[in-house]
């Protein structure tokens, strides 16, 4: 079944030919072909030269990014069709931390805005000399390599800073956001037992301060493995309980003065970052990256797919608890400035993100659907209102990104912006399907599949498809597979989780579509499409035609049992002060039946006031599903608002029934 989003007739936006021109894609291909005689004309062709001769590609890759190591080694990968067992680069030694600090001039590296107004500027020169000093304070600390290092801090430059020192040493770097709860970040970080744990004095959000050292005492007391606690001042007025070994940042690199880092360099295969899956079931998993495979990928990422420049000045709205901010980090190996928002993108009002596009000169803006769609919403015209004239590119991933939301952008935020919605992310260490500088942009389809990632769409009998719903996978290795799970020596979880339907082969969890021309749908999460009445459906697909319709601020769908039958519940949030009138419920139904399916109308359509949602800004269907359920929902420690659970009663009222 293919939607009506994808199926317009003419592109959004099509790249001027001197933007095409300018690409990093040119020169990347030109070296293609001096290298390998390899005939690359354009994206396809290259895409296609990356899958089959994958070798080959992330060499080009290695050298067009300008890896800095002690060798590479002349073996790219072993085991090439095992996956997992594929090793790749298994020669080679490198920093991950040296390659992100290759530059060391006057130039922005780090500018930071907070909410309350906090300002700060760090240039490459100072950055470098920042992350010398806390890399000699972790090594007196007794931090060795393989140790791990949590973070437990906002959006801060002190929070790459660590992080930057963490990876110098060969040390493992992972992070949660401080709005969790501290039982959330207990069940992260209690399983990787870290050492060192970086906080801020506290954080602020929609105009109200937050103490975090009374969580960071409670998550001390629950881990024994933490030896000290490092507080960044940010609030400057926390009176929260501070926990035994508690020390100041300023405190604890005193005394080491600013010097040239002697980079040891590590396998490609050194544990890098730990990150953690949602939690919808059960503890959350930790998936541990590799330095190699995400230096190189990433870089790749914004090189190629993001065309990202040195001098280039990139806004990544995110936090410490999600991968994004991990990616982010590697816009410094660009020699790029990173732009850092930090509190609610709302406050003082809904346009406090294009306020720093605006004062910093932002070139790249990394935002989420379901921002684009609240900023649409409140009426918002960035177009008319700031300038926007070095915005290049912008990213909205984290959801699929709705037809309405691309006309909105070229509309009223900026009409020669280059808009992609990767697909990708915490298990990956990058994108599955993601943008291309060079091509065309279609209305509720994203670009492109990654270079160097073999993706298809398997039906139900694990047989490729085009132009139908399915399995979004990766049928070979690629450099930033996950090592595994942290504590998962045979290897029995990480296999039971991505390779369980097809072995040997990468199952993203995602319900898609590759189209004709080669751009890639995404309809759910595969565990969450709606399998009525002999049909299934994602999510994605009946959240595009409900964003539709103007009265609905956001929504959640789900399928509740009732007996051997299923009844599709539409849960819709409406702007302030309306109501679900009978009206507003037809308007959803139509749209629903006559671009999605027939078959998936919704059952029952209820109003709540709110609808929850995980710190990365994810509707929660699994909370949603438990709560309808009567059952104790699996995340809700990840949830920033669990009170919204108790709009979603057991019983749920059959308002505006079919």
């Amino acid at each position: 079944m293919h939607n009506d989003e994808s199926s317009s007739r003419a592109p959004l936006w099509v790249p001027a030919a001197s933007r095409v021109e300018s690409a990093n894609l040119q020169p990347f291909m030109a070296s293609v072909r001096s290298a390998w005689g390899a005939p690359v004309a354009d994206y396809a062709s290259l895409y296609q030269f990356s899958i089959a001769e994958p070798e080959k590609f992330w060499c080009s890759v290695w050298d067009f990014c300008g890896i800095v190591a002690e060798t590479r080694g002349g073996e790219v990968v072993r085991n090439r069709d095992r996956m997992p067992g594929a090793e790749w680069f298994p020669q080679a030694r490198l920093n991950v931390a040296e390659n992100l600090l290759k530059r060391r001039d006057a130039g922005d590296a780090l500018v930071f805005r907070g909410e309350n107004g906090t300002r700060q500027r760090l240039s490459f020169a100072e950055l470098y000399d920042a992350v010398s000093r806390m890399a000699q304070a972790l090594e007196a600390a007794g931090i060795r390599p393989g140790d791990r290092i949590a973070g437990f801090i906002p959006n801060l430059p002190h929070a790459i800073i660590a992080a930057l020192a963490t990876a110098a040493l060969g040390a493992v770097w992972s992070s949660c956001a401080p709005e969790l709860g501290a039982p959330a970040v207990i069940d992260r970080l209690g399983q990787i037992g870290p050492k060192i744990l970086f906080v801020a004095d506290g954080y602020w959000y929609n105009g109200k301060p937050f103490d975090s050292l009374g969580k960071a005492a409670e998550i001390a007391a629950a881990i024994p493995s933490i030896e000290t606690i490092v507080v960044a001042p940010y609030l400057r007025q926390a009176s929260g309980t501070s926990a035994p070994g508690t020390v100041a940042w300023d405190d604890f690199i005193g005394g080491f003065p600013a010097r040239d880092i002697a980079f040891t360099r590590f396998p490609f295969s050194q544990p890098l970052f730990i990150l953690f899956s949602s939690g919808t079931t059960g503890v959350p998993k930790c998936i541990v990256h590799g330095a190699g495979g995400a230096l190189l990928t990433a870089l790749k990422n914004h090189s190629l797919q993001f065309d990202v420049k040195s001098d280039d000045r990139l806004l990544w709205w995110t936090t410490t608890g999600w991968v994004v901010w991990n990616l982010m980090l590697f816009g410094l190996g660009c020699g790029a400035a990173l732009l850092l928002y930090d509190g609610s993108p709302f406050h003082p009002d809904r346009g406090a993100l294009f306020d720093m596009m605006e004062a910093e000169r932002a070139s790249f803006a990394r935002l989420t659907p379901a921002y684009l769609k609240a900023v649409r919403d409140a009426g918002l015209a960035p177009i008319r209102t700031h300038d926007l004239s070095s915005l290049r590119y912008i990213t909205a991933g984290s959801a699929p990104l709705a037809s309405e939301i691309c006309r909105y952008v070229y509309d009223s935020v900026k009409s020669d912006v280059h808009l992609a919605s990767p697909v990708g992310g915490t298990d990956t260490f990058g994108s599955l399907a993601t943008g291309d500088p060079t091509g065309a942009i279609w209305a509720g389809e994203i670009q492109a599949r990654a270079l160097g990632m073999s993706v298809e769409v398997f039906d139900e009998s694990g047989r490729s498809v085009v132009g139908r719903q399915g399995e979004l996978v990766c049928t070979s290795s690629f450099p930033s597979l996950p090592l595994g799970f942290w504590n998962d020596p045979d290897g029995e979880r990480y296999r039971a989780t991505y390779f369980d339907r097809y072995p040997n082969v990468w199952r993203h969890g995602d319900w898609a579509e590759i189209t004709p021309r080669g751009g890639v749908i995404i309809y759910g999460r595969s565990d969450a499409t709606l399998n009525v009445k002999g049909v299934r459906i994602g999510t994605a697909e009946l959240y595009r035609q409900v964003a539709r319709v103007p009265e609905v601020q956001d929504s959640v769908v789900i399928a509740r049992q009732d007996g051997d039958e299923a009844r599709i519940l539409l849960f819709v949030q409406l702007h302030p002060g309306l109501s679900l009138d009978d009206a507003t419920a037809q308007n959803i139904r139509a749209l629903i039946r006559q671009n999605a399916s027939p078959r998936h109308v919704p059952d029952d359509i209820v109003q709540v006031p709110d609808i929850p949602r995980t710190a990365t800004g994810k509707v929660s269907e699994a909370a949603v599903w438990d709560a309808v359920h009567g059952k104790e929902a699996r995340n809700r420690a990840t949830l920033v608002n669990p009170e919204a659970l108790a709009f979603f009663p057991a019983s749920a009222p059959s308002r505006q029934s079919a």
